[in-house]
């Protein structure tokens, strides 16, 4: 199901939630939360998203967007409604401009975008995570790859107030509250270790459980709800975890809000860092370099920064 939504060729049907940027609706329940991240150990939010922004706009500056070779103009991408289809559309200026014609399809699902990809129906797909490609790829035989350049961008896991206002208030006993599904359990576990608060077997990053926990000195109670629920729970729990998606629909501002967030250099980001996908062979396609050098360009970081307010960060990184 697929329709004509703006100038630029952008198509399809809507998706269905907003932010979660990568799984499968169907097929894996981790893999629809998808990916979300951000920040710098210890550091404010305001001053972590600033480095981020600063870092995303000195190396996007020196991105270049080829020419067309041989006519072959126009882009065809997969991908779900938000933020992806709209940073698509923030990206296809710059390619028109290039000479290119990008087209959009968004897809409602997290099975399809993978698929056409495969079959070569379209060049590429901006909805999911590396992690949910390595499981599709596995589960389905796919052979899917991250295009060159193609690690854009993360949505922050936050630790926000609730009944207490600041993590040097927490006490012997209090309560966080966690998403309970394994792919955001884990990322919640990852970041209350950065913090101090817990630790973590060796080894165990991003499939971390609570049955994971070696050392718990303020012996706190670890909530497990569903993921859209614990904004919910901050008024009867110390603090919560959240994911992006859920702050924002929840009026909370992560780089107002947060009181830590995900270090952009953790085991997390990596994992869970949204990107464009090809099908192996083409990560270097002169179409796939030029999209990804529009999706770096400061045009683009400045959009995602100005637009998204710290719930989207550009990737800085390899």
């Amino acid at each position: 199901m697929r329709k004509k939504l703006f100038a630029f060729a952008v198509t399809g049907a809507l998706l269905v939630g907003a932010l979660t940027g990568c799984g499968s609706s169907a097929a894996t329940t981790e893999a629809t939360e998808a990916v979300t991240e951000a920040s710098v150990d210890n550091a404010t939010t305001e001053d972590a998203s600033a480095a981020n922004a600063s870092s995303a706009d000195a190396s996007a500056s020196d991105a270049e967007i080829p020419a067309p070779v041989d006519g072959d103009n126009v882009i065809t991408v997969a991908a779900s409604e938000t933020p992806h289809s709209e940073i698509l559309a923030e990206a296809a200026k710059l390619l028109e401009a290039n000479g290119y014609k990008l087209e959009v399809t968004v897809f409602e699902d997290y099975v399809q975008p993978n698929n056409v990809v495969e079959s070569g129906e379209f060049d590429a797909n901006y909805f999911q995570h590396i992690n949910y490609l390595d499981s599709f790829n596995q589960e389905n035989g796919t052979h899917l790859v991250v295009a060159d350049n193609g690690k854009i961008h993360y949505e922050p896991f936050g630790i926000y107030g609730g009944t207490k206002k600041n993590l040097a208030d927490l006490e012997d006993g209090d309560a966080i509250a966690v998403p309970n599904d394994t792919t955001n359990e884990a990322r919640a576990l990852l970041l209350l270790q950065q913090e101090g608060l817990i630790k973590l077997a060796d080894g165990v990053d991003v499939t971390a459980t609570v049955n994971d926990i070696v050392e718990n000195p303020k012996n706190l109670e670890i909530v497990e709800v569903e993921a859209a629920q614990v904004p919910k729970q901050l008024g009867s729990v110390a603090f919560g975890v959240i994911n992006g998606n859920y702050a924002l629909q929840n009026g909370l501002n992560v780089e107002k809000d947060a009181l830590a967030v995900e270090a952009a250099d953790g085991a997390a980001i990596q994992q869970y860092v949204n990107i464009i996908a090809v099908k192996e062979g083409n990560e270097a396609n002169n179409k796939i370099v030029a999209l990804t050098a529009a999706l770096k360009s400061a045009e683009v970081v400045n959009y995602i920064n100005d637009t998204y307010e710290g719930a989207v960060v550009p990737y800085v990184g390899e």
